[in-house]
């Protein structure tokens, strides 16, 4: 495979992270830089964690709840601002009335120029959250917005793109070394993120089978529920699905295993969500404390678990 990008140059710039967030715990990478020149798509390391023609790196929040909360961005590199836009909606583009964003797909961004051709840009950042102006100097502790939901975006994240003469460089493989799997490349970064083909996201109790818009929100989770209530769901929220992936869902109670299921994804999906529930008995929930467990099984291993917790009051 021939992958993109020209071979970096002497004067590399040593990259960031440019969230403020804790990869595998409250963000992901969900989409890398397509390495793929034809009409598919791959990562660096040849998976599929890319879409075709994607020019970057995909840092996604787990939950509208996040960029309403507020997740700060920094600069991957220290740098001078050279363009900025500010005013567009917080609008996922997969609903109804999304705004028409052709020319403007970024959304709210900037980019940084860092010398020696090199330029990186944000993209998607939150509505009026642009805290830079053009020919600013900024640093690696300098706010410069919030990441959100603005542009061509169907998930909440921020989207950096590194640029070295006008031309896409992956920061996880600035040479464009044309080889899969955990291969060592040359990486921009001061602390390369670990490659994670898939993982969970959230996982929470409801008291029925939650709607994609409240997981995605992250209003689904309750912590207690009453003995009463008409069913008793666990669900597990991941992205990076590939066929033939498992989800294994897991209730236990005080009395020991009260639920469990194993699904089968049949088509990969960049973000989805599986349940299991059960009916309220005859005379209501037992109460007590109760323990969920969602596992992300590939080939036989275990790349994601996430667990939740749920009182049941009598």
């Amino acid at each position: 495979m021939i992958l993109l990008a020209a071979p970096a140059a002497a004067r590399d710039p040593v990259l960031s992270l440019p969230l403020d967030c804790t990869l595998g715990k409250t963000c992901f990478i969900q989409q890398y830089t397509d390495s793929d020149p034809g009409p598919g798509a791959a990562d660096y390391t040849c998976g599929p964690l890319s879409y075709d023609g994607h020019k970057g790196t995909d840092f996604a929040l787990p939950s509208l709840a996040a960029v309403e909360a507020g997740v700060d961005v920094y600069p991957a590199a220290p740098g001078t601002v050279i363009s900025v836009r500010d005013g567009m909606p917080d609008q996922l583009q997969n609903t109804r009335n999304a705004p028409d964003v052709t020319g403007r797909e970024c959304g709210n961004g900037l980019v940084l120029r860092h010398g020696d051709g090199w330029e990186t840009q944000y993209c998607h950042l939150k509505h009026h959250s642009v805290k830079v102006r053009k020919g600013q100097s900024v640093d690696t502790d300098t706010v410069i917005g919030q990441a959100g939901l603005s542009g061509n975006t169907e998930f909440p994240h921020l989207h950096l793109t590194v640029r070295k003469d006008g031309k896409v460089v992956d920061p996880f493989n600035a040479d464009a070394t044309a080889a899969c799997g955990e291969t060592r490349r040359h990486s921009l970064w001061q602390d390369t993120p670990p490659y994670r083909g898939g993982g969970m996201i959230a996982a929470g109790f409801s008291a029925g089978i939650p709607t994609y818009d409240a997981i995605r929100a992250g209003t689904s989770h309750i912590d207690e529920m009453h003995a009463d209530s008409g069913a008793l769901v666990l669900w597990g929220y991941a992205y990076g699905g590939r066929a033939g992936d498992e989800i294994l869902l897991e209730i236990v109670g005080l009395d020991g295993p009260v639920l469990s299921e194993r699904v089968t994804l049949e088509k990969a999906q960049a973000q989805f969500f599986r349940a299991m529930g059960r009916r309220r008995p005859d005379g209501g929930w037992p109460g007590g404390d109760y323990m969920g467990l969602v596992r992300l099984i590939r080939d036989g291993a275990e790349i994601g678990t996430l667990g939740a917790e749920l009182a049941i009051i009598p």
